[in-house]
């Protein structure tokens, strides 16, 4: 009879730090899929939010949801495109983008919604669909359909912590950064200034503002122009360092407009809450079930709100007295 083999005591320690060091690496690598989905979210979150915005600006100062809004900052976006290509700096091509959706938003309410004015609403949402698909048209003819690169004034490669890589680059602290700002400024336009006061009033009953002596043309097209304006910046912000072809803000629409709805049309700050949940939310989904479950979700979201809470999350109950 064989006598059994004592084992020595640091033995099982020793046959245990293999699989005790590949659990932690297991934790590791799940933490930072987590935090680098939960980035990801972060930064797109921010661009629906700057597209809601967009929404939330039209629909406050002309009660119009203008679903041409994307096509319009795809447009200033090639602009913008065209200028870098020949020579100008990213910061000139940025600034004229803006102006140039300034100007476009103030010529489509003069020269197109205006026309419409006093009929049926669906007919200013017609108008903005049917506008829709010209602007994206006349890019396709003005500056191809192919798939082109746009520059980012900030560097794309995402922050080293700990020796691990993050997904959060220097230009998503720009955007964050840059929708924020477009927050505050919403918020004390039409809180603070008789500018704002005004847009919502002629947006609500023209023909009242008109009696008090407001300049009701004047306030629904600089409501126009500002729109699109914002617009501007969301096309820009999600062009930079990617590809741009002129349907590639569709996907922005959607989510931006969900966005929108989710934080309710007549709140600022909703707008930027519901992007940064439309953008957590979408970037979960695409990370732990897969991408072709992106738009599905976006869809849930959408039907749940208008079910719950119709007016968004940040909306106001109104109390008429009678």
């Amino acid at each position: 009879m064989v006598a059994p083999t004592a084992v020595p005591r640091g033995a099982a320690t020793t046959m245990s730090e293999p699989l005790i060091e590949g659990i932690a690496g297991r934790n590791r690598r799940t933490m930072q899929q987590f935090l680098n989905v939960a980035l990801n979210g972060l930064s797109q979150g921010a661009i629906y939010a700057a597209f809601a915005l967009a929404l939330v600006l039209i629909w406050r100062s002309t009660r119009i949801i203008n679903f041409a809004q994307g096509s319009m900052g795809m447009f200033t976006t090639y602009i913008a495109l065209a200028l870098i290509e020949s020579g100008r700096s990213y910061w000139v091509g940025f600034a004229v983008a803006l102006l140039a959706g300034l100007l476009l938003g103030a010529l489509v309410e003069r020269l197109v919604i205006r026309r419409v004015e006093g009929g049926p609403e669906l007919n200013a949402v017609i108008v903005t669909l049917g506008l829709f698909v010209a602007l994206q048209a006349l890019a396709a003819i003005l500056f191809g359909a192919t798939y082109r690169s746009f520059p980012a004034p900030f560097g794309l490669h995402g922050f080293d912590v700990g020796g691990v890589n993050i997904a959060l680059t220097p230009f998503n602290l720009f955007a964050i950064g840059a929708v924020v700002v477009v927050m505050l400024a919403l918020v004390a336009l039409f809180r603070f200034t008789d500018v704002g006061l005004r847009m919502r009033a002629s947006a609500f009953n023209q023909e009242v503002s008109r009696l008090l002596g407001v300049p009701v043309g004047r306030m629904l097209t600089l409501g126009w122009a500002l729109a699109a304006m914002v617009g501007s910046l969301s096309g820009l912000l999600i062009a930079g360092g990617s590809l741009v072809f002129p349907a590639y803000m569709d996907a922005v629409i959607v989510y931006g407009f969900v966005a929108a709805v989710l934080g309710g049309l007549d709140s600022p700050v909703g707008a930027v809450v519901g992007g940064l949940v439309m953008g957590m939310t979408l970037s979960v989904v695409s990370g732990y079930l897969g991408s072709e479950l992106v738009a599905l979700a976006a869809l849930a979201i959408l039907v749940t709100v208008l079910l719950v809470r119709p007016r968004g999350l940040f909306s106001r109950t109104a109390v008429r007295q009678v």
